[in-house]
C-alpha cells in the first residue's frame, strides 16, 4: 500500500484570474481574521494587479507599500482602507448568514 502524499507548488496568482476571486480571496481572510493572512492576500492581489502599475498611479513609492504589507506591523482599519481603494476595492458590511 502506498500512502505517499503528493505536494504540488501552490501559487495564488494562478488562480486569481477574475476580478471576483480576487475579492472573493481578501474576503476569505478577512473573516479567518488572522492579520498576516490578510496582508499577504492583498499583497498577493496587489502584484495580480501590477504593483509598479498602482505604485504610478497613487503616487506611493515601493517602500510605501511594502512598509503597509510588512509582518511586524499592525494594520489599522484607515491603513487598509486606503490599501483597498489603491487595488480598486473597498469594505462592506454583509448579514453572518
Amino acid at each position: 500500500m502506498n500512502n505517499k502524499i503528493k505536494l504540488y507548488d501552490y501559487d495564488p496568482l494562478d488562480f486569481l484570474d477574475t476580478e471576483e476571486k480576487m475579492i472573493a480571496y481578501i474576503n476569505a481572510e478577512i473573516e479567518e481574521g488572522d492579520i498576516l493572512y490578510i496582508k499577504r492576500a492583498l499583497e498577493i492581489v496587489a502584484q495580480k494587479r501590477d504593483i509598479n502599475d498602482l505604485i504610478k498611479k497613487t503616487n506611493l513609492s515601493q517602500e510605501t507599500l511594502n512598509k503597509i504589507l510588512e509582518n511586524n506591523t499592525n494594520l489599522e482599519y484607515k491603513t487598509l482602507q486606503n490599501f483597498l481603494n489603491i487595488i480598486n476595492m473597498h469594505l462592506i458590511a454583509v448579514p453572518i448568514n
